[in-house]
């Protein structure tokens, strides 16, 4: 499958904002997508928890031994040596994912909920910032914060399915669901200021996907209770509403000129990640 195709069946939000990036950063974002996907599909996958696990460890191996006849992976060596990646990241991206092949994953705590969140999507928004050129470590920190913050949005509306799947990363209640996605909106607060250190080419395409994506916490809070949650299905972002979206990001564009940093309320959450990881160390 191409970039193009990964981006538009897996990551239809992604792929709108993708749209303002310059073609060429679009590539490699694309690149980067296209790894971390192929690993996720690998967990997802509906056979045997062994052939899981074999299946990925080959993957994993073919990472680990530069293996550039798999073009996932000569593509992924490519991003990591051209913008500095550490493979610190990387490795924490794929303990992440692989915490996922197991019959049963049960999480047990807020600082569980981080780490995890950590592994599988905030590694990602440093990645991401690295290929987008931000420099300054706070701003790096604040790209980790929005990819915590997505991934909690994922999980929050994710509940249903990934229960079926014997996948227990919250509580099946509508207080714990909201409860989430008002922990993911103090990452997306905490991420907003840090866009400004952005080269401003790339800068609107993150501010697009922040708000089209936090657009889906705020769907399933509307909801107002279980029963509706349920009977609703996967929420999505219509079309109509990431071009409401989309012209709301201009306003944020606007904003970042006349705001500053207030990181006070991430300290203790960086502090429950910090203590199983060192974030400093991959940054």
């Amino acid at each position: 499958m191409s970039s193009k195709s990964y981006l538009s069946v897996y990551a239809k939000s992604f792929s709108w904002a993708g749209f303002f990036l310059p073609k060429e950063t679009f590539k490699k974002c694309s690149a980067l997508y296209d790894f971390c996907r192929v690993a996720d599909n690998i967990a997802d996958d509906d056979k045997k928890i062994e052939d899981k696990e074999k299946k990925f460890n080959n993957f994993e191996n073919d990472f680990n031994q530069k293996n550039f006849g798999n073009p996932i992976v000569k593509n992924m060596w490519g991003l990591i040596e051209e913008f500095n990646i550490s493979l610190k990241v990387v490795q924490d991206l794929l303990i992440g994912i692989k915490s996922d092949i197991k019959d049963r994953v049960k999480l047990n705590s807020e600082k569980d909920l981080l780490i995890y969140s950590y592994r599988v999507a905030g590694t990602v928004g440093l990645m991401m910032a690295k290929i987008l050129k931000v420099n300054k470590k706070n701003s790096l920190k604040s790209a980790i914060n929005l990819g915590i913050a997505m991934q909690l949005t994922n999980i929050s509306r994710d509940v249903i399915e990934d229960s079926k799947n014997n996948r227990f990363y919250i509580n099946k209640s509508f207080e714990e669901i909201t409860s989430t996605i008002n922990l993911a909106d103090t990452f997306y607060e905490n991420s907003f200021y840090s866009i400004k250190d952005i080269p401003i080419n790339f800068r609107f395409s993150i501010l697009v996907a922040r708000r089209v994506y936090r657009k889906i916490g705020h769907k399933i809070q509307n909801k107002k209770n279980l029963d509706n949650y349920q009977n609703s299905g996967k929420i999505y972002v219509s079309n109509i509403e990431k071009i409401l979206e989309t012209f709301l990001a201009i306003f944020d564009f606007i904003k970042l000129s006349f705001i500053y940093q207030k990181d006070a309320k991430i300290h203790h959450n960086h502090n429950l990640i910090n203590e199983e990881i060192n974030l400093d160390e991959r940054i």
